[in-house]
């Protein structure tokens, strides 16, 4: 009787298109790859397009190391109109006059965006999937519900501007690109640029192009049966660098015995807790110091 074929195990990397939800994409990854065990790592937004990242099998438990990467965006901002969910997906609820827009120079542009870039305070969009009294903040505003978020220490090393143009209806359109910390929203950027200015603005574009080293350009723009899989120990490895291990420790590790005297070969890691990488290239578990002793924080399955 043939084997059964090994249950799929790895990291996915997809370029989600617009008008689904990451949920969608979860859904189709499910269906193509026959498995219900998928994760991802940092929901887009249904406008949104760009990098998604999967979490295949037993390698969903590396997600959790990937969400609080940091990330690129190219997007789109109008200036001149806001709306009730920062983007182009809510409805209108203030446009500036002609004057104020006229009177907004690049000078003040190049201000407004450098008051937004580096560490700040940064609430987020009320249309968000931030949880409020275990309910998600954009069901309780699309139910009608006031909700209040408290605002939220961000870092945005990189905020540039690409390209300006005049859009078609009087407003002014950015172009621009955004190096930030996990947790920032670039909806709510569009909207505190536009309230700054005094003219309001908000999101027409979303393009998420990059997640710690993962590129866009890797990703897979349709799921089919055959998509290639990266392996746990290559995305662990990348993410928080590797410890080798010799198969008797790869053993004892995963035994949950800890590897006596060991701590020193953690010195210079990429992280305090990297993926322990057996002589096969297959990953062990994810490892921490215990005093001189290296010991195992995470286990994973033994063909990973």
């Amino acid at each position: 009787m043939p084997a059964s074929p090994a249950a799929p195990n790895g990291v996915l990397l997809v370029d989600k298109p617009p008008h689904l939800t990451s949920h969608d994409v979860v859904a189709r990854a499910r269906r193509a790859l026959n498995t219900r065990k998928i994760g991802h790592a940092g929901t887009l937004d249904p406008m949104a397009t760009g990098l998604l990242i999967l979490g295949v099998g037993p390698a969903t438990r590396l997600l959790t190391f990937i969400v609080g990467l940091g990330k690129t965006y190219e997007a789109t901002i109008r200036l001149g109109v806001s709306t009730d969910s920062d983007d182009a997906d809510g409805v209108e609820n203030q446009r500036a006059d002609a004057r104020a827009l006229a009177a907004l120079t690049d000078a003040r542009i190049a201000a407004g965006i450098a008051a937004l870039t580096g560490e700040i305070d940064q609430v987020p969009s009320t249309v968000s999937a931030i949880k409020v009294g275990g309910k998600r903040a954009y069901d309780l505003a699309r139910a009608g519900q006031e909700v209040e978020l408290a605002a939220r220490r961000v870092t945005v090393s990189r905020f540039d501007v690409t390209a300006q143009r005049p859009g078609s209806d009087g407003t002014i359109e950015l172009d621009v690109v955004v190096d930030c910390s996990s947790g920032t929203y670039i909806r709510a950027l569009a909207r505190d640029l536009g309230a700054d200015l005094g003219v309001g603005g908000h999101l027409t574009a979303l393009r998420r192009t990059r997640i710690g080293s993962f590129d866009v350009a890797d990703a897979v723009a349709e799921i089919t049966p055959a998509a290639s899989l990266v392996s746990p120990a290559e995305i662990a490895a990348s993410v928080l660098g590797a410890f080798p291990v010799t198969v008797e420790e790869a053993r004892d590790l995963r035994h949950g015995k800890r590897l006596a005297g060991a701590a020193g070969r953690l010195d210079g890691a990429l992280t305090p807790t990297p993926a322990a990488i057996d002589p096969d290239g297959r990953l062990v578990g994810i490892v921490e110091r215990r005093g001189a002793d290296v010991k195992s924080a995470m286990n994973m399955a033994g063909d990973a």
